[in-house]
Order: structure tokens, then C-alpha cells, then sequence
């Protein structure tokens, strides 16, 4: 193959779909390219697939840009406390990925710290309590903790058919993944332990790997391998953003993943699916389409999703001149910390503060969009606001 060819091939937006580059190229072209880029990838050993294959990653496809680490990097003072915000979307929208009815209702009176009254939010609690263990740094990523983080945070909340069994870190059985185009069977339970001390190896031995790209992989991996009966993508979505802690990245826990992940749910599902299809293909489980997946629509989009520096710097300097009154201090701390990059309505606002009148916070949402550190949007005739 020319070089003209190869580099045709891999620009083509269709790239990391084997089956429509056939299609397009033939099955010979395809087959060519993909020896000629395994000689460059990196290997992720010691992360294997099922048949003990070491999988790949190619960085230069799925490139992650260095805005997007600056941004965990900042709005931050150095701490990992997750604010209440974005506690709440990431539990809400991490049961909704999974189709586990709750409500925000639940969610924002578990986090105010009133008693489980059911089933629903004593899962809410669980995850609660997880988000707590992965935003304290001293809590390192090793399989002791992993399986206190499950049972604090799922395990503890399941039916009997799907509890782990006693002294056991995992699973003893086979699960099957419902819901793509043929069923995922996960890591055969015998070898369960023997991936996952690789997988813990992995997470905590420096590597090449950009972090922000080697958080997409624990994740991937993680579902991909099933060591839990239930409770999968909930953990796979905690152990990210847990390592994304452990290695510096404050700000992680200030913005949700989760709400990211909703918005584009179907493209999620998707690049898990993608390299299964992919993998019949070449006989590699490369992990390139789950990593761009969140290049595109996670981590480039997270300036969108969280309050910029300069809105801060803005306001900071707005109280310093006396330009903010003590009351529009308190609705902008909560809103700050329960809609960090999330649209809100006046009367959300005045429902779930329950500190202001009416009058108030839309003169409140007014001022600051008019001082330029909100934004308005009309949704079906009726505004919505957003801190910048």
C-alpha cells in the first residue's frame, strides 16, 4: 500500500468502523492498513482481551486535547471535593444511563442528608457514599478499596441473585450484557482476579498513555470484563473519574461525566459495540473507538460544562466593587454549585433554594446575565439560565 493510500484511509471519517472501510476499500486494503498501523500502536499489556491478546490503542487517532487536562487542572483550589451540583447530576444521570428509575426529587434529599426512605434512593445513598470515598485523594485505586467502593456504593443495595458472594471481590458466575446487537458475555469468572490485579497494575504503573486517554480505557475495561454481576457502568464511570483523583485532576469531580454521557448515550453504546464489530474483523480488541468516543463528546465539550476561570475572576471582582448584594451572593453560590454548567428555569430556582421570592431570582438571573456572567436561552418560549 502507498503512502497516499494509507493516509487517505486513516483521515476517512469512517475509520474506526472496519466493516464500512471494507465496504468502501475492500477487505484486502483494510486488512493491509491495519498491519502496517499495529507496527506503531501502543500495547496497553498488561490489559488483554478474553483470549489473552494484548489490546491496543492508536493515540494518534484518538488525540486528546491539552485544553481539555487544563480545564480538570483549574477552577479548582486543589481540593477533590465534588460540589453538590455536580453530585447530583452524576448519580442522577449515571442510574438513568443504566434505565434505574430515580428522581432529582430523591437525589437532592439524600445529598441534603435526610434517611434512604426506599429502595431507589437507597441506591441514591450508595452512590453517595461512593462519590465521597474517590473524592478523597488518600484513598488509593488497589483492589481492597476497589471492592470497598463497590459494596459501599452498589453492592450493599442488590437483590440476593446479584450479591457477590461472601469473601469474594467478584463475580463466580457468567453474565451476559443485554442490549446491542448480540449479547457481551463478560471475562470468564475464573480469570476474573487475574484481569483485574492486571487492570490494578495498569491504573497505578506510569505509562506513555495521556491520563485523560488511559481514564477512557479503565472505564472501557471495567464493562468490558463485567467483574460484578450488576452495578458495571456505574463503577466504570466511579473508577475514572476516581483515577482521574489519584492523578491530579481536581476538577473532575466538579463537572459530571455522567450528564455528558446521556446527552450522548447512543454513541456511548456505540463504541463499546464498535469494538466488539471491529475485533471479528481484525482479531484485535483495539480500544480506539471508546477513547475518541470521549474525546469528542466529553472531555471537549467539559468548558461548556462547568463555569470558566474568567466568569469566576468576573465575578470575584463584581463583590469586590460592592456590585453583589449579600442575597445574590447565596443564589449564586447555589446555583454555582447545583447547576455547574446545567440550563436552569427561575421557578427550579425558587423551588429548590426555598431561601428567595419570585421576584428575587429573576431579578437575580437578570442582573448577572446583563453583567455577562450568566446566559439566556429560550426554551419553548420560556427562559432558561446557565452560568457562564
Amino acid at each position: 500500500m502507498d503512502a497516499l493510500q494509507l493516509v487517505k484511509m486513516v483521515e476517512d471519517k469512517s475509520f474506526t468502523d472496519l466493516k464500512k472501510m471494507q465496504y468502501k476499500y475492500s477487505n484486502e486494503s483494510v486488512a493491509e492498513m491495519l498491519e502496517i498501523l499495529a507496527r506503531g500502536a501502543y500495547g496497553l499489556s498488561p490489559l488483554k482481551d478474553f483470549k489473552g491478546r494484548e489490546m491496543i490503542y492508536l493515540d494518534n487517532i484518538a488525540r486528546i486535547s491539552s485544553k481539555c487536562a487544563k480545564i480538570l487542572l483549574s477552577n479548582s483550589d486543589g481540593t477533590s471535593v465534588c460540589s453538590s451540583g455536580a453530585a447530583e447530576d452524576e448519580i442522577y444521570y449515571s442510574l438513568e444511563i443504566e434505565n434505574i428509575d430515580t428522581s432529582r426529587e430523591s437525589v437532592r434529599r439524600i445529598l441534603a442528608g435526610y434517611a434512604p426512605q426506599d429502595a431507589s434512593e437507597e441506591r441514591i445513598y450508595g452512590m453517595k457514599l461512593g462519590i465521597q470515598f474517590i473524592s478523597d485523594y488518600y484513598n488509593e485505586i488497589n483492589e481492597e478499596n476497589l471492592y470497598k467502593l463497590y459494596r459501599m456504593s452498589i453492592g450493599n443495595y442488590l437483590e440476593p441473585e446479584n450479591s457477590l458472594p461472601d469473601g469474594s471481590f467478584y463475580r463466580n458466575d457468567s453474565v451476559y450484557v443485554i442490549g446491542g446487537k448480540k449479547p457481551h458475555k463478560g471475562l470468564e469468572s475464573k480469570l476474573l482476579p487475574e484481569y483485574m490485579r492486571a487492570l490494578m497494575a495498569f491504573i497505578n504503573t506510569e505509562s506513555d498513555i495521556d491520563d485523560l486517554a488511559k481514564a477512557a480505557i479503565i472505564h472501557f475495561y471495567i464493562a468490558y470484563i463485567h467483574p460484578y454481576f450488576d452495578g458495571n457502568g456505574r463503577m466504570a464511570r466511579l473508577v475514572q473519574l476516581w483515577y482521574l483523583v489519584q492523578r491530579g485532576y481536581p476538577s473532575a469531580m466538579l463537572v459530571s461525566f455522567s450528564a455528558l454521557i446521556m446527552e450522548s448515550r447512543q454513541l456511548y453504546y456505540k463504541a463499546y459495540s464498535l469494538i466488539e464489530q471491529n475485533a471479528e474483523i481484525s482479531g484485535i480488541v483495539d480500544v480506539t473507538p471508546f477513547v475518541l468516543y470521549f474525546a469528542q463528546n466529553v472531555y471537549n465539550r467539559l468548558s461548556q460544562a462547568m463555569p470558566s476561570k474568567y466568569t469566576m475572576d468576573e465575578f470575584a471582582n463584581a463583590l469586590l466593587r460592592g456590585d453583589v448584594t449579600e442575597k445574590e451572593h447565596a443564589l449564586w453560590d447555589y446555583a454555582k454549585n447545583h447547576y455547574n454548567g446545567q440550563w436552569f428555569s427561575t421557578k427550579e430556582l425558587e423551588k429548590y433554594y426555598g431561601k428567595a421570592a419570585y421576584g428575587t431570582i429573576r431579578t437575580f438571573v437578570q442582573k448577572f446575565n446583563s453583567m455577562g456572567l450568566m446566559e439566556c436561552r429560550n426554551y419553548s418560549n420560556r427562559p432558561k439560565y446557565r452560568i457562564r
